[in-house]
């Protein structure tokens, strides 16, 4: 789901957003819903929730399908994404690794439906990130 360029912003917005992901999320396993709003940097809105798989390694977060959506779609700037869960939790190692990479520049808002429970980054979340600046090292060492 998205909503395009809206002239005027608040986090209200982008949390509600992120609820109204959060009812549609297809948690049959863990009944754990997830509800994300990932905001461009032209005002576009992309939406998305957890996708559980009966083989849970093929489940997906709901920052994922948001970012995935939005990296589909043509986006690549952004600016803020809201994460709802109905009691407020953190992205997961694996969404964390997926946000810094593009993500990097975006407000973190963590939320229920009814309260924001942080701001943050991904530079306070994951310090030490796995990045391509990693690689290039590596490939460095291996050519000398």
């Amino acid at each position: 789901m998205m909503q395009k360029n809206q002239s005027s912003f608040t986090i209200s917005e982008l949390i509600s957003h992120a609820t109204t992901m959060q009812k549609s999320a297809i948690a049959t396993y863990s009944n754990f819903k997830v509800g994300a709003a990932l905001r461009s940097i032209d005002g576009t809105i992309i939406g998305g929730f957890n996708i559980e798989s009966v083989s849970y390694g093929l489940t997906m977060c709901a920052e994922r399908v948001a970012i995935f959506s939005a990296l589909t779609a043509g986006h690549k700037q952004f600016t803020h994404l809201a994460l709802v869960t109905d009691i407020g939790v953190f992205p997961c190692g694996a969404c964390r690794q997926m946000i810094y990479e593009f993500c990097s520049d975006a407000s973190i808002i963590i939320a229920t439906p009814q309260a924001i429970i942080a701001t943050t980054s991904i530079k306070e979340l994951m310090p030490h990130a796995f990045c391509d600046n990693d690689l290039e090292q590596s490939k460095k060492r291996l050519i000398s």
